[in-house]
């Protein structure tokens, strides 16, 4: 099978998981933390969990940049719950 192939299935595979589990949950802790809340260790756990995806895909999003504004905006999503989550730690 040719890598174009490949990487159309995954990529396929990665923006339904996108869309139906990861936006919808860092919609949800971006909410949390707004609201003054902490991030528990499930979240910060998922949280890396999420950097690591976004790392191991590097070579899928260079050789399909049309994905890359994506990627970044979303890296940026989680950036903002965890800064606002520090923010809330230390705020005690």
């Amino acid at each position: 099978m040719e890598q174009q192939q490949l990487d159309a299935g995954t990529l396929a595979v990665l923006m339904l998981r996108f869309k139906d589990y990861r936006l919808p949950r860092a919609n949800r802790l971006l909410e949390k933390v707004n609201e003054g809340q902490k991030l528990s260790d499930y979240d910060i756990r998922w949280l890396k969990t999420v950097h690591a995806d976004s790392m191991n895909i590097q070579d899928l999003v260079k050789r399909n940049p049309e994905y890359s504004g994506l990627l970044t905006r979303a890296i940026d999503l989680c950036l903002e719950i965890i800064s606002k989550g520090l923010e809330n730690e230390s705020a005690e």
